[in-house]
């Protein structure tokens, strides 16, 4: 491959695009390099920027250049212009003998070099022509295979950096689409790039910004880099971000000056001060002046050249942006700037150097240095010299005397201000105002400086300067003491011993100045002056001894306050005073109970500090309201592109503060008054020494009045001064009551069982009241819980802390109604602590006492019981009254027990024979054990054959015991069964068992078994078998096995008596609830039973078979039917069967059925009749089940083989 011959250094300007380096074949880019450039900006694309700033559309273009290894940036060249954004490696090759022998050396080569310069931002593009693919097909690989090499060779996991072009010069469907894909993948990548290294810059660019406090500081250096960030940005065509960087440039230079005038040294503006050598018009026609930059870049520039240059360019985007209006705002701001400028940097100077400045005058040195300086200026310009108010002679008068200078700078002074309020520019009008303050200052006049000095103090203040602040302030001391103002003096001296941003020698001379002031002895009776404590020291934390904030009446209590001193050296105090305030109304006497109604008020209370060097909180502004924004691709959200933070309320932080200050901050600039509360209560601690840091200092508060103290003021006094904090924030209180004397009675576990001996504990808290040695507890019973204790019983005794005082011996006397338990002698607020055995007998569920009266008269009720909804177990309220010596009335108490076991019963049948089953569940958290269960009942008249087989058995938690008991009778069973289930019991933890009994009472009604139900489903006639999908037929049978008399006139409502026959009606259905079968025909029907034992009807169903296999039975229900007794109703047949054919009684309501046969449930009603007639209401007839145990089915549980049907293709088997 030919070399090209060598190009000339390229010259960047301002037009000049984006550099993208083109490698390898240089013939096929340059057959392609028409196209692209035209096609890759036709497509905008979407930037998006980091620190959350919008998106923007840009069109992309690009500066193609031939690859060498000078175009790479060298390491610490961060310029943009001249930095390649994107390195392209071209080739066509589709043999792989050349590949392997040129093509990849070449490649790696090239790659090689990007990596040694730290360039990751390239692409490989591999261009398909069906011309090459003609010359030579023995050695040509497949395209994707090619590429797939190429890759594994160079990409790696970067799949995106090999792109492959077909056919770029022919004009085909397959030719654009794999254009439009390349172009769309070289912008991605270009803008990839922009994005990268523009950020680096900008990181760069910020640093060297954060260093322009440091020596050696340029700011012509600095001046260039940010302007390359502008050029790239002109040169994507966003003129607004570009626009933006060159007004950052002005405002810093702006600042940078006011600052040099107040009296912060730059030592770079030095060279901004040299003469000015030419006034040269303003030439807009030219984006760029290069003899100007070139004079910046090279620090040569004086202060109109680098005005003219920024407003030049300033212009020249306002123009791009279509806002030419904007030029001539900005060229009247652009002349008043230059001209103050010029005067300050100039004329204060001149005057510091002849000593114009000093309040003595110049001195002979500075005299000379005057003639000279007036006899370097030179005769003046011809045009000038018929001039009054030329520059020459404004500068000759100023230089001559002390007078003439102070009025020429007092004028352009006061003129700066005034043109800066003009414009709207306030920081920079009290910029210039402490300079004037300074030259007040030198020319012994404090008066005319206080009031600059205040106004650029609250200006610091208020936006939050540190340093500036603390350089003010000693400005404004000096001003306050040669003023006399001793108030105002002592006031700044606090603030300046307390900041931190002195050094330690300065904060102990202002602390020495009050300290001077203060040990002055003027008289007994010469005022006080009251300073504000917030700069002396602060409140850091009160705490409570004991820890809490509400006492009773006459407790020690203890506050002691953390006082961190912000002064540099030990302060003598003679007293340290808190002012407290008693609220009487809130004070008042706590009854039984004192808990959330009450305001709870903190033992120890914190306080905020806040930063004594410089900004007081009220002045801070808002508090950032931030927001995380997060970029997620719109292909697939799950991927995040880029994430930042967004400020919500930009628009009240950056706001200015100049015009409208903060009312608290006026306090920061002249003292605080602050007086002491008269009349209030005091709390005093005398000859205290506050050490710089944190220092603990005891009060002692009162605490035998009734109400709210309330801690308002803390005075610290220094001899004649007082430091005063006149508002204690946040609300520091403590509250004194009267407790009156609470007993409760609380068991010790988490449930009382009944039948149980339980332990309750009975707590005393006496409160106000002394209980003395012969007062007792006199105890009634209402319920039928027993009190079980010995005849006497420990106690201890507990003061208000919880801490334990003493133990004693409690006597108990009880009788049957009534326990006397006498107390120890207690003190006041102490709780004495006993315990009580209590044991609730488990009531049976039959048993109904009779109402019986208390000896005052109430009525005994039985005790309640319900059913606790978490653990199901039945509770039961016993209740007591308690006499107490100190009141009148009694107090009512309540405890609940549980009982442990819940019992329930059932009947079981074998055709004639009766079982009684008992199921005893232990619903407790407690094991048991259970002995000697019994079944009898109240008549003797049965016979209970007991079929359990143990004796004792161990009954755990959640567990159930089953115990079972043939019944048998002698004659006839009677018609109703009181029976009572007792077992004994004991709690398995108890190592001495000692059971307790438990009784269970139940009644059974209508246990004789009526009838009998048996069933038996037969196959198709000719069949041996039933088989699925084929009818069969169920032949059912019931028979009564009791005449009417005998089952007591259970059946009186469904006998029907005519004058030839006595019969009982029944309803029957059949139904399958398994969906194993199929009732065709009728399903339910209604039967007249004869009234005579043995009698039987036989029912006949068809069924089909849904499956095969053994199925088990359909289900057959008997009701008894019961018709209604109107006379007008229709009757039935009593020898016909009344059926349904289509639904079961039971899956579908009665009312739906057949009009003609129809069975309704009780109070149903039936309309007939239509028109005006009224209509009439018919008693329904209505269905009746029976009792478990009279019907006896003989077929439950039975089932049936059915075998598959002839048809072998689909085969079911249901097996249960």
């Amino acid at each position: 491959m030919m070399e090209p011959p060598e190009e000339k250094p390229i010259i960047y300007t301002m037009e000049n695009k984006p550099i993208v380096t083109c490698a390898g074949d240089q013939a096929l880019f340059t057959s392609l390099y028409t196209p692209l450039a035209q096609q890759l900006p036709r497509e905008p694309m979407e930037w998006r920027r980091s620190y959350g700033r919008a998106p923007k559309m840009i069109h992309l273009e690009a500066n193609f250049v031939q690859f060498k290894e000078e175009l790479l940036p060298k390491e610490g060249n961060k310029a943009l212009l001249t930095f390649p954004f994107l390195h392209i490696y071209w080739t066509d090759c589709c043999d792989t003998e050349v590949y392997k022998a040129s093509v990849r050396d070449n490649m790696m080569r090239w790659q090689g070099n990007l990596r040694l310069h730290g360039s990751a931002d390239w692409v490989i593009v591999v261009v398909e022509t069906s011309d090459a693919k003609k010359k030579n097909k023995t050695n040509i690989l497949p395209r994707s295979s090619l590429v797939d090499k190429i890759r594994n060779d160079f990409c790696n996991k970067q799949n995106d950096r090999c792109v492959v072009l077909s056919d770029p010069l022919k004009d085909s469907s397959r030719s654009q689409e794999s254009w439009s894909t390349f172009l769309l993948k070289l912008r991605t990548l270009l803008l990839m790039s922009f994005t990268q290294n523009l950020g680096r810059f900008e990181e760069d660019m910020r640093t060297l910004r954060e260093k322009r406090n440091q020596p050696g500081w340029s700011f012509c250096d600095y001046f260039m880099v940010q302007e390359e960030l502008a050029f790239v940005f002109e040169m994507l065509q966003q003129f607004e971000d570009a626009l933006l960087q060159y007004d950052e440039l002005d405002a810093l230079f702006t600042q940078c000056v006011l600052n040099f005038g107040a009296g912060d040294g730059a030592n770079w503006l030095g060279s901004f001060c040299s003469p000015v050598k030419s006034w040269t018009g303003l030439l807009l026609r030219r984006p760029i002046d290069m003899e100007k930059r070139d004079g910046i870049q090279r620090g040569q520039a004086s202060l109109l050249e680098l005005r003219s240059y920024l407003f030049c360019r300033q212009c020249t985007l306002l123009i791009f942006l279509q806002r030419p209006w904007e030029v001539t705002q900005r060229a009247l701001e652009l002349l008043h700037n230059c001209v103050q400028e010029l005067c300050l940097l100039e004329l204060k100077s001149l005057g510091y150097m002849c000593g114009l400045v000093s309040e003595k005058g110049p001195l002979s040195l500075e005299l000379n240095r005057t003639v000279d300086l007036l006899a370097g200026l030179g005769d003046e310009n011809a045009e000038t010299v018929h001039s009054l108010q030329s520059p020459y002679k404004k500068l000759k008068e100023a230089l001559s005397s002390v007078e003439a200078f102070e009025r020429h700078y007092l004028e352009l002074s006061h003129a700066a201000v005034e043109m800066y309020r003009a414009i709207g520019r306030m920081r920079s009008a009290r910029l210039v105002g402490k300079s004037l303050a300074e030259f007040y200052m030198r020319k012994g006049n404090p008066e005319q400086a206080e009031s600059f000095l205040q106004n650029a103090l609250r200006s610091y203040v208020s936006e939050g300067w540190s340093l500036p602040v603390t350089h003010t302030r000693k400005q404004m001391a000096e001003c306050q003491k040669l003023l006399g103002k001793t108030e105002n003096y002592l006031q700044t001296s606090a603030l300046l011993a307390g900041d931190a941003n002195l050094t330690n020698e300065e904060r102990i001379h202002f602390c020495q100045e009050i300290l001077t002031f203060a040990n002055q002895s003027t008289g007994s009776k010469a005022q006080k002056v009251a300073l504000s404590m917030s700069y002396f020291a602060q409140l850091k934390q009160l705490q409570f001894r004991p820890a809490t904030a509400t006492v009773h009446s006459g407790t020690a209590l203890q506050v002691e306050l953390c006082l961190r001193s912000l002064m540099p050296v030990a302060v003598p105090l003679e007293q340290l005073a808190a002012s407290v305030h008693l609220n009487l109304e809130q004070g008042e006497t706590i009854g039984n109970t004192r808990g959330p109604q009450r305001r709870p008020y903190p033992g120890t209370v914190l306080f905020p500090l806040g930063n004594s060097s410089a900004v007081h909180p009220s002045a801070a502004g808002p508090s950032l309201e931030l927001e995380e924004i997060q970029d997620r691709s719109p292909s697939d959200p799950r991927t995040l592109n880029s994430t930042g933070m967004v400020c919500k309320n930009t628009h009240l932080v950056m706001r200015r503060h100049d015009s409208s200050p903060s009312p608290d901050t006026p306090n920061l600039v002249s003292p605080v008054p602050v007086v002491m509360d008269d009349g209030a209560k005091m709390l005093m601690s005398g000859d205290v020494t506050l050490l710089p840091g944190n220092n603990s200092i005891v009060f002692s508060v009162p605490s035998q009045e009734l109400g709210t103290y309330t801690l308002r003021q803390l005075c610290a006094t220094v001899g004649q001064v007082q430091f005063v904090l006149p508002h204690i924030s946040p609300l520091v209180q403590y509250e004194v009551y009267s407790q009156e004397p609470q007993l409760t009675v609380e068991p010790l576990t988490d449930q009382l069982l009944a039948g149980l001996t339980q332990r309750a504990k009975v707590r005393l808290q006496t409160g106000h009241y002394t209980v003395k040695k012969e007062d007792a507890l006199q105890l009634t019973k209402i319920d039928s819980m027993l009190i079980l204790t010995s005849s006497s019983c420990p106690a201890t005794i507990f003061n208000s802390t919880a801490e334990l005082v003493g133990e004693s011996v409690l006597f108990i006397q009880s009788s049957d109604k009534v326990t006397c338990i006498s107390l120890p002698p207690t003190p006041p607020y102490h709780t004495l602590e006993f315990q009580l055995e209590v044991l609730c007998a488990i009531p049976s569920d039959l048993i109904r006492p009779e109402n019986q009266r208390l000896t005052n008269g109430e009525i005994r009720q039985r005790p309640r019981s319900y059913s606790h909804p978490d653990n199901h177990m039945t509770a039961i309220n016993q209740r007591m009254s308690i006499d107490c010596p100190w009141s009148i009335y009694s107090t009512p108490i309540s405890l609940t027990f549980y009982i442990p076991f819940k019992a329930k019963h059932s009947l079981l049948s074998a055709g004639n024979r009766k079982y009684i089953q008992v199921c005893l569940q232990n619903v407790s958290d407690v094991t048991f054990h259970l002995m000697d269960q019994r079944l009898t009942d109240h008549e003797s008249s049965l016979e209970l054959q007991s079929l359990n087989t143990k004796a004792q058995q161990l009954v755990y938690s959640k567990q159930s015991v089953y115990c079972v008991w043939n019944v048998r009778w002698k004659e006839n069973m009677p018609l109703c069964l009181q029976c009572v289930f007792s077992a004994s019991f004991s709690s398995a933890s108890e190592e001495v068992s000692a059971f307790k009994p438990y009784h269970y009472e139940f009644q059974l009604e209508r246990v004789t078994t009526l009838y009998s139900v048996r069933a038996e489903i037969m196959p198709a006639a000719g069949q041996q078998n039933c088989h699925s999908g084929s009818l069969c037929g169920l032949e059912m049978s019931i028979t009564r096995l009791a005449e009417p008399e005998d089952d007591g006139g259970t059946e009186e409502k469904g006998q029907t008596e005519t004058e030839e026959v006595c019969s009982t009606k029944l309803m029957y259905e059949v139904a399958d609830s398994s969906s194993s079968w199929v009732v065709y025909g009728r399903s339910s029907g209604l039967v007249s039973m004869p009234a005579d034992a043995n009698a039987n009807y036989k029912v006949q169903v068809e069924l089909m078979p849904l499956f095969a296999g053994h199925l088990p039975f359909p289900d057959i229900k008997v009701f008894k039917y019961l018709p209604p007794s109107a006379n007008s109703a229709s009757q039935p047949d009593t020898d016909s069967c009344v059926e349904n054919d289509t639904l079961s009684l039971l899956d579908r309501p009665l009312d739906n059925q057949g009009d003609t046969a129809s069975i309704r449930s009780q109070g149903s009603v039936h309309s007939v009749g239509s028109g005006e007639h009224q209509s009439r209401v018919l008693p329904m007839p209505c269905l009746e089940p029976f009792s478990p145990g009279q019907v006896f089915n003989h077929s439950q549980g039975c089932q049936v083989l059915v075998l598959p049907s002839t048809d072998d293709h689909v085969l079911e088997i249901n097996a249960t």
